[in-house]
């Protein structure tokens, strides 16, 4: 098959909102260097660039061929998806959540997922909102679109002929991939439909390969039909116009305005001393003559 000399990893999409998530939270961060709001949240989106790069790294050396979308975004009516990484193969596509986790992670036999951390010498477990559940959330918005607007392109034949011979979701796999080397996830009392859709940064590609070689090939698409399906993503993702200082400001910042800064200029508050007594006044005098008696008004 012509396909079988097509080993690249092909970007069609590489951009992320998580970089200009990061530099809108900087900008902000500037402005109120004391709000830990704002410093927690860039903590996370940082540790989120660095966990979708390893991912990248990951897929860019997987020598198996295969087209990769960097965050798809989906509408369907009132419902909306984010995906970390959509990744099409001659033979299914996945669907990647890609999680930094922080501390260690239990799925218990129900399929919840459990963090576990130490916080000043205790011990401390804790529920979290189930990765996978998200997932599949995204994977359900993706199928409305297929129903609605993608099954009937021509283009797509081969795709159609993947769902006939399997069905919708064994072609269109969901996986959360954990990008934290240091992180133990105990997958031992997790139902196995769950613990097989949870792999490690290092082990994805080894997962898709494994997929791969058990997959009937007389069902592979060519090169060119493998590209049409990935490029019907990109047909369906919605552009991210967000403005993300804008909305962590009112998120984040709202009306806890940083007691440090002068509220007239931006300023920074100093303390005066005047025959009067202390006051607050703005760094910025004689341009601004904005001045408080108590530095938390």
């Amino acid at each position: 098959m012509l396909f079988d000399t097509f080993k690249d990893t092909v970007f069609l999409k590489e951009t992320s909102s998580l970089n200009k998530k990061r530099d809108a939270l900087e900008k902000l961060l500037k402005e109120y260097p004391n709000n830990e709001k704002i410093k927690e949240e860039l903590y996370v989106v940082k540790k989120g660039i660095l966990g979708e790069r390893e991912i990248k790294y990951q897929l860019s050396k997987a020598n198996i061929g295969m087209y990769v979308l960097h965050d798809i975004n989906l509408k369907y009516e009132n419902l909306t998806a984010q995906i970390d990484y959509v990744v099409v193969t001659r033979y299914c596509c996945y669907f990647i959540e890609c999680k930094n986790l922080y501390g260690n992670i239990i799925i218990n036999d129900k399929g919840d997922f459990l963090r576990e951390y130490n916080f000043n010498g205790k011990k401390i477990r804790k529920g979290m909102y189930s990765p996978l559940r998200q997932v599949e959330a995204q994977r359900e918005v993706y199928k409305k679109l297929w129903n609605t607007r993608l099954s009937s392109n021509k283009l797509l034949n081969y795709v159609r002929r993947l769902i006939n011979e399997g069905n919708f979701t064994n072609i269109h796999k969901v996986l959360v991939c954990a990008t934290n080397e240091e992180t133990i996830i105990n997958t031992k009392y997790a139902p196995k439909d769950i613990k097989d859709k949870i792999v490690r940064a290092d082990a994805l590609v080894r997962r898709i390969q494994n997929d791969l070689k058990l997959s009937d090939k007389t069902l592979w698409g060519s090169k060119k039909a493998t590209e049409d399906w990935a490029k019907t993503f990109l047909n369906v993702n919605v552009k991210d116009d967000t403005d993300y200082y804008d909305y962590y400001k009112n998120t984040l910042v709202g009306d806890d305005k940083d007691p440090n800064k002068c509220p007239k200029c931006g300023g920074k508050l100093v303390e005066r001393t005047s025959k009067y007594g202390k006051f607050i006044g703005c760094s910025n005098y004689p341009k601004c003559k904005y001045t408080s008696k108590n530095i938390s008004n």
